[in-house]
């Protein structure tokens, strides 16, 4: 192999091993997830689309209990508009959980509780959402999510 080649092959794996991004350990990378989803419920609370928007994938749905889609456009559009106004958009303490599915792929399950007034109408809800997160050369970002239908407050309180 003549010196050039050998630089030149040596540059290209260089050049691929940079390209992979650096993984965390699966405890850093739940504590990062668990995180990020803390972070995206407390911009939704403040109907912060620029922080949303951060998180957020651009081709994320959100699927609701009674089969209704919504779009991350459609999300961030609504956070825009502050067509609901929050007092709380919560998880529950000690209801979160952060599952690892491969190294890039991760999902929370939690309570979550929202109040406040949408659209002129009181709301207090608690349900129970899923949210996938996937690892991206820009880090996590929120893929896909699920929300159940609404559980009573005193039943919301037991099982995870």
């Amino acid at each position: 192999m003549t010196p050039h080649l050998l630089l030149s092959a040596f540059g290209a794996a260089t050049l691929l091993l940079a390209a992979v991004p650096a993984f965390a350990s699966p405890e850093a990378d739940r504590r990062a997830v668990a995180a990020l989803d803390t972070a995206y419920q407390a911009a939704v609370e403040r109907n912060d689309a620029d922080a949303m928007a951060k998180i957020l994938l651009k081709d994320m749905i959100l699927v609701g209990g009674a089969g209704q889609v919504a779009t991350a456009q459609q999300i961030l559009d609504e956070a825009r508009s502050k067509a609901t106004v929050y007092e709380r958009q919560v998880e529950a303490p000690g209801t979160q959980t952060v599952r690892l599915w491969g190294p890039d792929t991760a999902t929370v399950t939690a309570l979550l509780w929202i109040k406040g007034v949408s659209k002129g109408q009181a709301i207090d809800r608690h349900l129970w959402f899923t949210d996938t997160y996937v690892r991206t050369p820009q880090g996590w970002r929120y893929a896909f999510g699920q929300v159940g239908k609404d559980v009573p407050a005193p039943a919301a309180a037991g099982g995870k």
